[in-house]
């Protein structure tokens, strides 16, 4: 069994704070006196600290650009958009689809009222409510793991608003005004479509002041023709100068504060003109400080995509992302990458999602090869929820196979070996119609495997539990 550190470079940006620094100070410099390397250095991890802001605000503007709910995962503000079906290997809007779980997703404003979410009593299907801040750490999860499977409601809360909940109604305080809902409802194959749909039907989200009524959601939003609802938010923030990119955070964080935590990073960055609520302007300084400052979004996105290379660990040929996945804290640096590589992610209490690239000697994964994924008697992903395997070519999208089978778990037809064993086998061929309910179909050429791990069980966050290799078959 091979376990490898890859350098993870999980730096906390209040590392390097500069001693002294106090109100709006750097050491014993202001922004008038700062030189071009120390405003490079600045400017630079201020981007950074600010980047999963601009992302998630611009990926809330795109997804809520529509009138009403519509079937591409937009929906205005305050209102579930769900999705019905998975998607099949046509599909290439998304990177890395699952077809474990059907979404339900809605981007929440609670700046004026608190928006309370029901759930109708679930049985005994695994359901997630991820609640996401504004920075993109989850501050809850209701959901089977945390608070059952029974009907509920749940008052999402802003963090200025004062007033009371209604009896029966659980709050939940957000960080943040902003909020993305990103539900996911077990689905167990195209059978469980309609009882799924169903179930999806039933969540609703009201606001607080017409909860208890006969609340029906506004079906003609107006949508502002400023917002660009066609390029990636990845895109759209790259191409953001200085100006644009600091002036909008400064915005964003009067309205969305940071935490406490932050406030050293905070007084650091005033030198170079980040402040919340502050108007961004740095054409009075040196001409030389102000260039490095206009040149830090280059810098940060460079840094950014770096950092991206070296998070986590890989483990039998399997990356795996740190425990803090989601839950940042002052990692400003895995807090920007997951931003623009997962926007999203979930807590590792709720999903564990390890990532084959290579096989058991380091070697890139491809279909000219044959593999087996091979899990002793016993050893089985240990999950409270469900796990599964699915298949990716080197676009992150679905393979075409004759058996149009994308993923393959524990929900499935398996069979087992003699000894309680059990083998997958990966491989672009068929391995023969004995094994086929094992299968898991392969692309001719490179690949990456998934494994998801649904409300996995403490030696999987531990790290206790390790992915078996991809081993070459015999």
């Amino acid at each position: 069994m091979r376990t490898r550190e890859t350098g993870t470079a999980l730096v906390a940006m209040l590392s390097v704070v500069i001693p002294g620094c106090q109100n709006g100070r750097i050491g014993d410099r202001t922004s008038a006196t700062l030189t071009a390397d120390e405003a490079e250095r600045v400017a630079k991890d201020a981007y950074v600290f600010g980047y999963p802001l601009l992302i998630a605000d611009v990926s809330k503007q795109l997804m809520t650009a529509v009138p009403s709910a519509g079937t591409a995962m937009k929906a205005p503000v305050n209102q579930f958009v769900h999705m019905r079906a998975f998607p099949d290997y046509t599909f290439t809007d998304v990177v890395t689809p699952n077809a474990d779980t059907l979404y339900s997703a809605a981007w929440l404003d609670l700046s004026n009222e608190p928006v309370v979410l029901s759930v109708p009593e679930m049985g005994k299907r695994y359901y997630l409510m991820m609640l996401m801040d504004a920075w993109t750490n989850v501050f809850a999860s209701p959901g089977t793991r945390t608070t059952g499977n029974n009907k509920g409601d749940f008052a999402i809360v802003g963090p200025r608003w004062t007033g009371t909940i209604p009896p029966g109604v659980k709050e939940i305080k957000s960080p943040t005004d902003s909020v993305w809902l990103i539900g996911r409802t077990q689905t167990n194959g195209k059978a469980d479509y309609a009882a799924v749909h169903a179930i999806q039907n039933r969540y609703k989200l009201v606001p607080l002041s017409a909860w208890g009524t006969a609340y029906t959601a506004p079906s003609n939003v107006p949508v502002d023709p400023g917002v660009d609802a066609k390029t990636p938010p990845v895109e759209q923030v790259a191409r953001m100068d200085s100006a644009t990119f600091f002036g909008r955070l400064n915005t964003l964080m009067k309205d969305n504060p940071p935490a406490a935590a932050d406030a050293p990073a905070l007084a650091r960055f005033a030198a170079v003109g980040v402040a919340p609520g502050a108007r961004f302007d740095i054409k009075n300084l040196d001409p030389t400080v102000a260039k490095a400052i206009e040149e830090s979004p280059k810098a940060g996105q460079v840094t950014i995509a770096a950092n991206a290379k070296t998070q986590g660990k890989l483990v039998n040929g399997w990356w795996i992302l740190p425990a803090n996945t989601a839950n940042f804290g002052t990692d400003y640096s895995y807090r920007a990458v997951v931003a623009m590589v997962g926007l999203g992610a979930n807590l590792p209490e709720d999903a564990v999602y390890p990532r084959a690239t290579e096989d058991q000697n380091g070697a890139a994964l491809s279909g000219a090869n044959r593999y087996v994924i091979r899990f002793p008697k016993g050893q089985l992903p240990p999950v409270n929820a469900f796990w599964s395997l699915t298949m990716y070519n080197s676009k992150q999208a679905f393979i075409e196979n004759p058996i149009n089978r994308y993923a393959i778990g524990d929900r499935d037809k398996l069979k087992f070996n003699a000894d309680g064993s059990l083998t997958i086998y990966v491989q672009h061929g068929s391995p023969g119609k004995a094994k086929e309910s094992n299968w898991l179909p392969a692309p001719p050429d490179s690949f990456n495997i998934f494994m998801r791990l649904y409300w996995p069980k403490k030696e999987v966050v531990d790290g206790t539990w390790q992915p078996p290799p991809v081993e070459h078959a015999t």
